[in-house]
């Protein structure tokens, strides 16, 4: 950000270095980033620019998530109309949703998009904890791929792996956890070293 808005320029850099570096795919309005305090139209702004800057080198995973459905509803149009080869949605943060609730909340959004989706669970950010058997049922959905594990349990991931199989990817959310993982089975790591260092990061998930 500069005091004008978007630092455009920045991020065009930022994306042809994680490229030049050899990462598998970008994820851009993630929630690692400044997406929170972003105006929705803003964001489509970024990720349309991300999806036009990488222009197919690697895919484009939109953030779309929120708290509120209607919310992410619109985002998700959005990084659909812009081209995102996917979205990442969180579990909705502060509003504790049942595993039911959780459930319903994913399938709203999944029927919605036109590309895949990827789901992301961070307890500690969010205040809910979306469980393996929660998981198993979302992955019968057609249009749910993936979901990023961030519980620092290992336990629960490999229970996930186990109740779903080859339904659903399952991506390390920790990046301290990423060689254990690869080494279970997981399908890769959605990474925040890698924004600074993803030789490295890469380098850990290929030992």
């Amino acid at each position: 950000m500069t005091k004008d808005g978007i630092d455009y320029e920045a991020l065009g850099r930022f994306l042809e270095f994680q490229i030049e570096n050899g990462i598998n795919a970008i994820v851009v309005m993630g929630t690692t980033g400044e997406n929170a305090t972003i105006e929705y139209e803003d964001q489509k702004e970024v990720s349309r620019f991300t999806v036009e800057k990488v222009a197919k080198r690697v895919p484009v995973i939109a953030g779309t998530g929120t708290n509120n459905t209607d919310h992410v509803l619109h985002n998700t149009k959005n990084a659909c109309e812009v081209g995102a080869d996917a979205i990442l949605v969180v579990t909705p943060y502060y509003n504790k949703a049942t595993q039911n609730g959780l459930y319903q909340f994913f399938t709203t959004i999944a029927d919605a998009s036109s590309v895949p989706v990827i789901l992301y669970n961070v307890p500690s950010r969010t205040g809910c904890n979306l469980l393996p058997k929660t998981v198993a049922r979302l992955a019968e959905h057609p249009n749910i791929v993936g979901v990023k594990e961030a519980t620092g349990n290992v336990a629960q991931m490999v229970e996930i792996m186990h109740l779903c199989g080859d339904k659903i990817d399952v991506y390390s959310g920790e990046d301290a956890l990423t060689v254990p993982m690869m080494a279970m089975g997981a399908a890769g790591t959605i990474s925040v070293l890698s924004n600074v260092a993803p030789k490295e990061e890469i380098g850990r998930a290929h030992v």
